[in-house]
C-alpha cells in the first residue's frame, strides 16, 4: 500500500494557504535574523553615525535638515534607549510574523516603523545622483508588511486566530500588485541611466569587497561570465528584465509568468550584486539599516503575491 505524503493529503485551498503562510514565515525569519544583527552592541554604537552618513551632499536641503534633526533627537533621548525600543519593537514584529499574533494590527506598525527607518537610516534611498540603482532597503520591508495587510497574510499557519479570516477582495490584490510594480518601475528608471548601463560590472566588483573567499569567488565567477557576454549587453538585459517585471506587475499582463521569474531574478540579484547581504561584521552588514538584504525581500514579496493570486483565482472559480 502506497504511503501518501502530506502534499497529497491537502486540497488545493489548503496548499495555497500553506504557501501564503510559508512566505509570511520566511519574512518573519528574515526579520528575526535582522533582530539578532541589531542586538550586537556595535550596532548601537554607530546608529547615529548611520543616520548622519545618509545626509551626504546630493540630498535636498530640507531632507538634510530633517536628518540632522532626527540624529539630534536620538542623541538627546539617548542612543541606548532609542535602539533598545527599536530592538523591542523588532522582536514584537518578528514574533507577530512567525506566530500570527495580532498581525492584522502590528503589520501597520511594521509599515510605519520601516518608513521611519527609510527616512532616517535609509535617507529616503538617496542621494539620487549618478550611480543610484534603487529606492533603498527599508521601503521594501514596509511594502512587505503592507502586502501582508492587503493579502490577509495572518490567516494560514498561525498559532493565534486574530483578524479577518475571509479571502481578501480582488481590489486588494490589485493594489498590492501595482504598488510593487511601481517600486520596480522606480528601480527600472535607474537601470536605464548611463551610470548603470556603462558600469554594471563595477557594481558586482564592488560587492566582493570584504566578503568571505567563497562568496567573492562566486561573484567573481558570475562577473567573469558577464564580461564574456559583454557588460553593456548584460546591463541592457537587466534593464529590460526589470522593465518587463514592472510593466507586468502594473498592468497584470503575463503576471503568472512574471512573478515566478521575479523570484528567481530577485534571488540572483541578492546573491551577486548584493553579495548575499554582506559583508557581515560586528554591528554592520552590506545593506543600509544593517539587515540581511533588500532583493531577498523582493523575492518574498513575489512569493506573497503568487500565493495571494492563486487564492483569489480559486475563490473566483467557486
Amino acid at each position: 500500500m502506497r504511503t501518501l505524503h502530506l502534499p497529497y493529503l491537502l486540497d488545493n485551498r489548503t496548499r495555497i494557504e500553506w504557501a501564503l503562510g510559508l512566505a509570511r514565515l520566511l519574512f518573519g525569519a528574515v526579520c528575526l535574523v535582522n533582530l539578532v544583527l541589531h542586538l550586537d552592541p556595535a550596532y548601537r554604537e554607530h546608529f547615529v553615525a548611520m543616520i548622519a552618513a545618509d545626509w551626504a551632499p546630493g540630498q535636498p536641503a530640507w531632507l538634510m535638515a530633517y536628518g540632522h534633526a532626527m540624529a539630534a533627537l536620538v542623541t538627546n533621548l539617548g542612543v541606548g534607549i532609542v535602539v533598545g525600543v527599536m530592538v523591542a519593537l523588532e522582536a514584537l514584529l518578528a514574533f507577530s510574523l512567525l506566530s500570527g499574533w495580532q498581525l492584522h494590527r502590528l503589520a501597520w506598525v511594521g509599515v510605519f516603523y520601516n518608513l521611519w527607518l527609510w527616512s532616517t537610516v535609509g535617507g529616503l534611498g538617496g542621494p539620487y545622483t549618478s550611480g543610484a540603482t534603487d529606492p533603498g532597503t527599508a521601503i521594501v520591508y514596509a511594502l512587505a508588511f503592507a502586502l501582508i495587510l492587503l493579502c490577509h497574510g495572518w490567516r494560514p499557519l498561525s498559532a493565534f486566530r486574530h483578524g479577518p479570516v475571509a479571502v481578501p477582495a480582488e481590489w486588494k490584490f490589485i493594489v498590492a500588485r501595482v504598488l510593487f510594480g511601481l517600486l520596480w518601475a522606480f528601480d527600472t528608471y535607474w537601470k536605464w541611466q548611463p551610470a548603470f548601463l556603462h558600469g554594471a560590472g563595477s557594481y558586482l566588483a564592488g560587492s566582493m569587497a570584504g566578503q568571505p573567499h567563497w562568496v567573492a569567488a562566486y561573484i567573481g565567477f558570475v562577473l567573469h561570465i558577464i564580461e564574456q557576454v559583454g557588460v553593456e549587453r548584460f546591463a541592457i538585459f537587466a534593464a529590460l528584465a526589470e522593465s518587463a517585471l514592472a510593466l507586468s506587475l502594473i498592468t497584470g499582463v503575463l503576471i503568472d509568468l512574471a512573478m515566478p521569474l521575479g523570484v528567481l531574478y530577485s534571488l540572483a540579484l541578492w546573491s551577486t550584486a548584493e553579495g548575499m547581504g554582506g559583508p557581515y561584521g560586528a554591528g554592520f552588514t552590506g545593506n543600509k539599516g544593517d539587515v540581511l538584504g533588500t532583493a531577498s525581500i523582493y523575492a518574498i514579496v513575489f512569493l506573497l503575491l503568487i500565493a495571494a493570486r492563486a487564492e483569489r483565482r480559486l475563490a473566483g472559480s467557486r
